[in-house]
């Protein structure tokens, strides 16, 4: 039996009716492709470990780079290598995933070409990627500083590799999605959840949510918080006007909804009328 099933993966047009198992065995491919995505950009990550964990240390101030990152038993350093590489395999596979999601899901909402897909998804994974750079270059250099060198000459301060590295990766992907704030306002906006009007009269309910996701963040410290909350204010207001731009009244009362219903209906008249 091919690991694919019968059928070429495929994107199912909105017009297509596919049975319950036609959509489990489409779920099942997608999944497929997905797992082996990620299996590869794993071993592509292990190859180049050495690479990523020296590139994963610049954020850290000179005189602990100097003095190298401690482990605490003979496991650590690999399980740590392991954990490094899976978080930077899941970077690489999103773009994969995000196509995979969109296309099972979106046909069932409505029908767009493969380009558009395509073009949202570059889109979608550009300002994640974005919002991890962001992370990277920008708010952990400065958390870092902050946090190792408080408390001055009080305290013998050295860093430990594991919680290091689960500090930098929590932070940068926490990062990365809060960039997504504009995407998850205009796609709610898009299926008529929620309008631009609501976003504009809720913005200072905004402000406080985005205050408080920077601050459970890693760092906490007041300038990552500031930091964080800077670029996400501004993102707030592209998905505003993005939300405007690209709003669309509430799914219910659309079109192909609208049919469904009479269909149910005209089916229900039909059986009350049959002898």
């Amino acid at each position: 039996m091919p690991i694919l099933g019968d059928r070429r993966l495929r994107r199912a047009g909105r017009e297509e009716r596919l049975s319950v198992v036609d959509h489990l065995d489409e779920l099942r491919n997608r999944l497929i492709v997905s797992g082996i995505t990620l299996v590869v950009a794993f071993a592509l990550c292990y190859a180049f470990h050495e690479q990523l964990i020296n590139l994963l240390e610049q954020p850290l101030p000179q005189k602990f780079q100097d003095s190298g990152l401690i482990t605490l038993s003979p496991t650590e350093p690999f399980f740590v290598t392991l954990k490094v590489c899976f978080w930077a395999a899941i970077l690489l596979s999103l773009p994969v995933w995000l196509y995979q999601v969109y296309a099972f899901v979106i046909p069932a909402v409505q029908d767009q070409s493969r380009r558009r897909m395509l073009l949202i998804v570059a889109g979608v994974s550009s300002l994640f990627l974005a919002g991890v750079a962001f992370g990277f270059f920008v708010v952990l250099p400065v958390a870092l500083t902050f946090l190792l060198d408080f408390g001055g000459d009080a305290f013998q301060t050295q860093v430990r590799a594991g919680e290091y590295f689960s500090f930098a990766t929590t932070l940068m992907l926490g990062s990365g999605i809060m960039f997504e704030v504009p995407v998850a306002m205009v796609a709610l906006a898009r299926i008529g959840v929620t309008t631009a009007d609501f976003y504009v009269r809720q913005w200072r309910i905004a402000i406080v949510v985005i205050a408080a996701i920077a601050a459970v963040l890693p760092g906490g410290d007041p300038f990552s918080m500031l930091l964080l909350m800077i670029p996400q204010i501004g993102l707030y207001a592209v998905g505003v006007l993005l939300a405007k731009r690209f709003g669309g009244p509430p799914l219910w009362a659309r079109e192909a909804w609208a049919s469904a219903e009479d269909d149910v209906e005209d089916t229900a008249l039909g059986s009350g009328t049959s002898p």
